[in-house]
């Protein structure tokens, strides 16, 4: 074979296997995920469908664990758990009492109770009976005392967005996620934020609740997760209670669910155990221990 030819059947055949290599090197296309399909709504739906679930729930008793995820160390009652269990009873519109004891051994840690106006927390590990105002918002220098039962009030008991109440409403995008966003705004005696609902588009369930101050700070951002529940009453079943001033973040599980049924007053009567040490907070300025 002549010079010129055989260089032909070399260039032919490298770009062949130029061609083979190629085709074997290119991944294969993979079918892409379809994706979520979303659900539409309106301001006015979505406020309905946040006032039907905040007017559904009537009483809560909850079979729970409790885990504090951030914050400061909770004067050892806490932090040396790595989980909690207990019971949280809940009468609208703000009596709660919520139990927490020791994993297997159920010995209790903590006993917190409010009617609304005021507050109890007894601790037996300190012979200590804490009680003050259900409306104290001064952080405590003892940590412990800023886990007060009333924020758990606001994040299991919604409260109704008033007919007249300006509402802003915005269709937002996250990495993951898409959301409805209701803002509810209070105009007198100034313009400011009250309050900021989170609905997921893939089934406008409420995932997240923020609650703001006069000044403009959150004071309580709630996540929810995994609702379930009664006909006509949903509840989540993952809650993470966070509140930025007192420095704490707070992992409720619901193990029991029961919805709507009657309580009796005696069952948020906490009493100072005879022999207890009481400490009052909120009426005078506290003293370093």
């Amino acid at each position: 074979m002549s010079g010129p030819r055989l260089s032909e059947v070399f260039l032919l055949a490298a770009a062949v296997c130029a061609a083979g290599c190629a085709s074997r090197q290119r991944p294969a296309a993979r079918p892409g995920a379809p994706p979520i399909p979303l659900e539409t709504a309106s301001k006015q739906q979505l406020v309905a469908s946040y006032n039907q679930q905040a007017d559904a729930i009537e009483s809560l008793n909850l079979g729970v664990t409790m885990r504090l995820t951030a914050g400061t160390a909770y004067s050892g009652v806490i932090k040396q758990y790595h989980e909690v269990s207990g019971f949280i009873l809940a009468q609208k519109p703000d009596r709660i009492r919520v139990i927490g004891q020791a994993p297997i051994v159920g010995t209790t840690i903590f006993d917190m109770a409010s009617n609304g106006e005021r507050f109890e927390i007894y601790i037996p590990s300190k012979d200590q009976f804490i009680e003050g105002p259900a409306n104290l918002e001064r952080p405590s220098e003892r940590p412990l005392e800023n886990l007060k039962p009333q924020h758990l009030v606001e994040a299991l008991f919604w409260s109704e967005i008033p007919p007249d109440a300006p509402v802003l409403f915005e269709a937002g995008d996250e990495t993951t996620a898409r959301y409805y966003t209701l803002t509810v705004v209070a105009s007198s005696p100034e313009w400011r934020v009250r309050r900021k609902i989170w609905f997921d588009r893939t089934d406008l369930a409420i995932t997240r609740l923020q609650i703001y101050d006069a000044e403009g700070n959150v004071t309580e951002d709630v996540a929810y997760r995994n609702w379930s529940g009664v006909p006509n009453a949903r509840f989540a079943s993952e809650i993470d209670l966070t509140r930025p001033i007192e420095d704490y973040a707070l992992t409720i599980g619901i193990t029991k669910l029961a919805l709507n049924q009657p309580v009796t007053a005696d069952k948020f009567a906490l009493s100072q155990p005879p022999g207890t040490k009481l400490i009052h907070v909120g009426e005078a300025p506290e003293q370093k221990p």
